[in-house]
């Protein structure tokens, strides 16, 4: 896989117009994210646009909710034909089982192929901290995401999304067929945001990630298409 398919640029934006406008912006991306927000305001339309213009679609909704309304939603989602598709892993062994089922219904039945499940082990702007005192888990953070991790791949999930700082971890116990999937990276140049736990690009692809989700260093740029370029660079090994 060439080093640019790798990175996911997020479509963080409020409605189609200004989805279509940055897809304009941006000609070389071929990966797509789509999340909550954009999602909400437009619905499935914006998928067809993506399509209609051949990019891969990662469908960021992360679903949690009991069994049977996960199921549902995966089934629905799995016939707009998108490449990757999120569970949280907090919804259960349950939850997660009745989605890798789904997936395979709702695309057959729509004859396209289905999507990667991918599971949220733990959001990136969630630190070690709040972990603890916040949310009350025990276990140190690189341990609670690897088992939330096992956890997915055990009931048959394609893959995970994890921070940088977990992806070796996570590669060298989940195995080489399993998609790891970083948000959370920032080039050196980029302001950190509201993600804890970062590394570069480089970095994350060397630890093992297989794509990165990278949003505000491109899309907040003042020339979004020469940040893009400047990032596919770093990726490049030099001869």
């Amino acid at each position: 896989m060439s080093k640019e398919k790798q990175i996911i640029v997020p479509l963080d934006v409020p409605d189609k117009e200004s989805a279509c406008a940055l897809v304009e912006q941006l000609p070389s991306v071929t990966f797509w994210k789509v999340g909550l927000e954009l999602f909400t305001s437009c619905g499935p339309k914006i998928l067809e646009v993506l399509k209609s213009r051949n990019k891969k679609i990662f469908l960021d909704l992360k679903f949690h909710d009991i069994p049977n309304t996960v199921a549902g939603a995966c089934r629905a989602a799995a016939s707009y034909g998108v490449d990757l598709l999120t569970i949280h892993s907090t919804a259960g062994k349950d939850a997660l089982q009745a989605a890798t089922e789904a997936v395979q219904e709702g695309a057959i039945k729509a004859n396209v192929k289905p999507p990667k499940l991918i599971a949220i082990t733990l959001l990136t702007s969630i630190s070690s901290r709040q972990l603890a005192f916040d949310l009350k888990i025990p276990l140190e953070l690189p341990e609670y995401a690897l088992h939330m991790a096992l956890m997915a791949k055990e009931t048959g999930l394609d893959g995970a999304v994890c921070s940088p700082q977990e992806v070796a971890q996570l590669r060298d116990t989940c195995g080489e067929d399993f998609l790891l999937v970083c948000p959370g990276v920032r080039p050196n140049w980029a302001a950190k945001g509201d993600q804890k736990r970062s590394l570069t690009p480089l970095q994350a692809i060397q630890a093992g990630a297989d794509y990165l989700v990278i949003g505000r260093p491109i899309t907040a740029a003042e020339e979004p298409e020469i940040a893009w370029q400047k990032i596919c660079e770093e990726l490049t090994p030099v001869r």
